[in-house]
């Protein structure tokens, strides 16, 4: 998946000769946090944030009346480096560096060419998609050792059982030898799957039975 596969198009972008004003009129009608500000020919310029035009207000034209601030040019405030994602860039490296920038937005643009915008809204949607959590579903943690072969062996219980798997995941258990594997299978009763993946002496590392007071056992 791709970061044009999850922009949004409509990147409500300004122009640099717009007000402050009209950057806050259009963050409360659209509930943005972000905006790109363009020239004419949709060339990126520049970004403001919810941050900046409340410095602006508050801060560095402290001295002058909030009617005066509200006329200055987006020019004023906008930030000039901007960090941009290409439309082909894998989502999972669009997040990663989000997060390594810490920062919450990110225009998509091709040749400084501004064609979308991906916010951190947008990657937490898709996570919430890829991992097929929108959906009636059960999730089921298998902790395994880390050699070849396990995730096949796992799932081939699933399939025993006529379940289909709708995700999966794998990160590393505390214990450097175990990893889990993290299944996202459509139904909502996993009880027997649970039941026969013990029976082959795996260790479920969740769902947690609340009657039980551990992790889920036969």
């Amino acid at each position: 998946m791709n970061a044009e596969d999850i922009m949004r198009r409509n990147a409500h972008p300004l122009k640099g000769d717009d007000t402050i004003e009209s950057a806050v009129d259009l963050m409360e009608k659209e509930r943005l946090r972000h905006i790109p500000i363009i020239e004419n020919d949709d060339t990126l310029i520049g970004i403001i944030s919810d941050r900046d035009v409340r410095d602006a207000r508050y801060s560095i034209f402290s001295d002058k009346r909030l009617d005066d601030i509200l006329q200055k040019p987006l020019t004023t405030i906008m930030k000039t480096e901007v960090f941009t994602v290409h439309p082909l860039d894998f989502v999972a490296d669009v997040a990663s560096m989000l997060s390594e920038k810490r920062i919450n937005a990110a225009p998509v643009a091709v040749d400084d060419k501004l064609i979308g915008m991906i916010t951190g809204r947008d990657l937490l949607d898709t996570l919430v998609q890829l991992m097929g959590a929108d959906q009636p579903s059960s999730q089921i943690e298998v902790k395994v050792s880390n050699v070849s072969g396990q995730l096949a062996d796992v799932a081939a219980v699933f399939k025993d059982h006529g379940i289909n798997v709708t995700s999966m995941l794998i990160y590393p258990d505390k214990q450097m030898a175990y990893q889990i594997l993290a299944f996202r299978i459509q139904t909502m009763d996993a009880r027997k799957a649970i039941a026969s993946l013990e029976d082959k002496g795996y260790e479920i590392a969740g769902p947690t039975m609340p009657d039980m007071g551990g992790p889920a056992s036969s």
